[in-house]
């Protein structure tokens, strides 16, 4: 994840070499991404996302960068919550920014349509095309296990935000009980790969996304990165038993 190494599910790789294969797994699923999605968690996914954008309580008038925001499925929760807000109180147009370093995924949500709002590019979470200071809201959901270097998607973060920017992170993490550890591990690795294999057409694709979780850093150690990266505020909310993370910060 840093230093001189790089992660590739349960393979240590040189770090030129990931953002290949990372992007040769999402270049195979793009069009099946979404489906997938609710495949595999049963559409718990969707709640987990609604939960977030809740959270993040998008305004109009304020830019929101969706940092590996693929097809655009929290983009457009943002869009619509800004724009109720609007109708109420009035102001601008909100801005969500859709950044992907996967163009295939990017392609896939401006097939899906789009919402006036929202404005899609291909980049790098670890080099974003933006200005320093020059957005409210950053927001990265099941995106950052996939970066190279996740201490240096953070201070891209960081850089991008304004004085009081909210930065959230939606992210699989460490179930709270053994129980809950053994459950989803045996889920996890029986059947995604299965699933992925049978709709997909990819086991392999899905594999990685499995042990691309169990390699990501528990919801303490990654609250710690966010706080060296110069946020305050960190603080953490489980879903599902700490199946998936909610990770939140400010710039202060």
């Amino acid at each position: 994840m840093t230093g001189p190494g790089a992660t590739f599910g349960f393979r240590d790789v040189d770090p030129t070499e990931k953002p290949g294969l990372v992007r040769g797994v999402f270049d195979r699923v793009a069009r099946r991404y979404d489906l997938m999605n609710d495949l595999m968690s049963g559409g718990v996914h969707r709640l987990w996302k609604d939960a977030a954008a809740a959270r993040l309580n998008p305004q109009p008038g304020e830019t929101i960068v969706d940092c590996a925001g693929g097809t655009g499925d929290m983009a457009r929760r943002f869009a619509r919550m800004a724009r109720r807000a609007q109708l109420r109180r009035g102001g601008p147009d909100a801005q969500v920014v859709v950044i992907d370093y996967n163009a295939e995924m990017v392609a896939a949500g401006r097939e899906k349509g789009s919402e006036p709002e929202i404005c899609w590019a291909v980049g790098d979470a670890q080099a974003l095309p933006l200005p320093d200071a020059s957005a409210e809201a950053y927001v990265i959901a099941f995106g950052i296990r996939n970066v190279t270097d996740i201490a240096a998607a953070l201070r891209e973060a960081r850089r991008v935000l304004k004085p009081g920017g909210r930065f959230l992170c939606l992210e699989f993490s460490r179930p709270t009980t053994e129980a809950l550890q053994k459950a989803y591990d045996a889920y996890s690795f029986k059947v995604i790969p299965e699933v992925g294999a049978r709709v997909a057409g990819d086991r392999e694709a899905y594999q990685y996304l499995v042990e691309s979780i169990r390699r990501f850093p528990d919801q303490r150690r990654f609250a710690a990165m966010i706080g060296e990266a110069g946020f305050g505020r960190v603080d953490y909310t489980n879903f599902t038993g700490g199946v998936a993370a909610l990770h939140t910060g400010r710039v202060i």
